[in-house]
């Protein structure tokens, strides 16, 4: 089940992971921004928390971006691409 923008806050926020209000608005301006889907915001978000260890709303942006540039719009798509992008990084 996908979670809403607001969901996914608040389940973050049940781990301990609070996002600050500064942060809530940049995941708001990214969100209209690029235009992508709530689905990708949180995809957005969860993999800048994986990747950052903290929210880094350059990197959200950058991540939002590349997923509108290339057309990614599931979750699976997402984590498929960062992956290639990985192995492409170690193999040079």
């Amino acid at each position: 089940m996908a979670f809403s923008i607001e969901e996914y806050v608040r389940f973050l926020a049940s781990k301990g992971i609070v996002l600050q209000e500064k942060d809530r608005a940049f995941i708001e301006f990214g969100q209209h921004y690029t235009g992508m889907s709530e689905q990708m915001v949180t995809v957005a978000i969860e993999l800048t928390l994986k990747i950052q260890r903290e929210f880094d709303g350059s990197y959200y942006i950058a991540l939002l971006e590349t997923f509108k540039n290339q057309w990614i719009a599931s979750k699976q798509a997402a984590y498929a691409y960062l992956a290639q992008v990985e192995k492409e990084l170690i193999q040079q």
